[in-house]
């Protein structure tokens, strides 16, 4: 017995060591990769290319060693562009899946439920395509509770500018246009939207002669279109966002002789031909990036990855989306950890060139904290049109392919 126990004993002592050593190998590789949740509107136009991208840039970061050696995980949850969904897949993704971080939905109303999760759970957030103003104003208001919340897209007002820009250049300088009727769906982010172009247009010689705000669920835009021909402007000047399809078709289909440019999110994704049987010919919607068009040397390159990976052109939040994953992975990177308050700290520092351009994000005293700055040389934002099945850059200058081209029913007063 004295000779045998000494021997069990090490082979006891031995398993027991062995198994410590998988169990902590085990949590190691537990711990290995950096897990994003990505909760987007799957089924929906617009936040379809959300997941794809992010996934897209996790495979390119993975493909060259992670961060760190760490695997950048994404998990994606599709929350039906439901507020309620949202709410539970974000608690989900950090009480079950134990994600890092979350990047989250293009709908506004969807992001303001889930920012004050963000603070209850401690978890880092960015938007990819939500705008409205609220986001950023909250996280200025309470920065201790809601800095966990990021605006990884422009906020209404930066799009109301991004738009009267485009507006000063391509339709008063050029086509000598002097009159706008605002055509919004009535949204939370266009509320402040509209109050920019109430404020903007007349700056930039465009007399608003109406302000419609119309039902997301609107199906017949005839009477909306009727009003607006009665008022004779020179454009429609447009938010919207959960529609474009119906409005678009109906515009065509009406012979509506006045031209669309602003907002039109639906519009971003190349699918929108194929959705409207081509009726967008001619619609003119802001970007923050586009097919062929080097807003950097990243943007190109990217669009024609998705495309060969996925069949399609991404929508604006799709170029959001990927360059999210690749910022938040150099915070990681930069902090050497992914603390939650670390990597709030480090995102905060964000100094990166995108796809859109250059992220960086207003601090503490800005009213509008860790939304993305807008300007020049940083993110400015593009305009484009659909011209012969294809979304073309108009503007700026710098990146402008051709000129703008309406179909044969648009009647132009000069």
């Amino acid at each position: 017995m004295k000779n045998i126990l000494p021997g069990a004993l090490r082979i006891f002592l031995g398993a027991a060591a062995f198994g410590a050593l998988m169990t902590g190998s085990g949590a190691a590789l537990a711990a290995d990769s950096i897990k994003i949740g990505v909760i987007a509107e799957a089924q929906a136009i617009a936040g379809a290319s959300i997941p794809q991208a992010a996934q897209l840039a996790a495979d390119e970061i993975n493909a060259k060693g992670g961060v760190d050696g760490r695997k950048i995980e994404i998990i994606s949850y599709d929350n039906h562009s439901s507020s309620a969904d949202s709410v539970r897949a974000f608690q989900r993704a950090v009480n079950e899946d134990k994600v890092n971080a979350v990047i989250a939905s293009y709908i506004s109303e969807v992001v303001l439920a889930l920012e004050p999760w963000a603070s209850r759970l401690k978890t880092p957030f960015v938007t990819p395509g939500a705008a409205s103003n609220e986001i950023s104003k909250s996280v200025h208001a309470d920065y201790e509770k809601n800095k966990y919340t990021f605006h990884g897209y422009l906020t209404s007002a930066a799009l109301a500018l991004s738009v009267c820009d485009a507006a000063k250049d391509l339709l008063v300088e050029k086509m000598h246009m002097k009159t706008a009727v605002i055509m919004s769906e009535d949204a939370a982010w266009t509320k402040p939207l509209d109050v920019g172009y109430e404020e903007c247009l007349p700056k930039i010689g465009l007399k608003v002669l109406d302000h419609i705000r119309f039902s997301p669920d609107t199906t017949d835009f005839t009477p909306i279109f009727n009003k607006i021909e009665g008022a004779k402007p020179d454009v429609i000047i447009t938010g919207i966002s959960h529609v474009g399809v119906q409005p678009t078709v109906q515009w065509k289909n009406q012979q509506v002789p006045i031209p669309m440019f602003g907002i039109a999110s639906q519009a971003t994704n190349e699918t929108f031909g194929k959705d409207t049987n081509q009726a967008a010919e001619g619609v003119l919607y802001q970007g923050v990036s586009g097919p062929g068009v080097a807003v950097t040397p990243k943007s190109v390159p990217f669009a024609e990855g998705f495309r060969k990976k996925y069949g399609n052109y991404p929508s604006y939040a799709g170029y959001t989306a990927y360059d999210e994953v690749y910022y938040i992975a150099d915070a990681v990177k930069r902090a050497g950890s992914t603390d939650a308050d670390k990597l709030v700290d480090a995102l905060e520092k964000t100094d990166w060139e995108g796809t859109i351009g250059r992220v960086q994000f207003y601090g503490k005293d800005d009213p509008f904290t860790h939304s993305i700055k807008y300007g020049k040389g940083l993110i400015t934002g593009l305009m484009l049109q659909w011209q012969d099945g294809k979304q073309i850059a108009v503007w700026p200058k710098d990146v402008a392919k051709v000129d703008i081209k309406f179909p044969s029913f648009i009647k132009l007063s000069n």
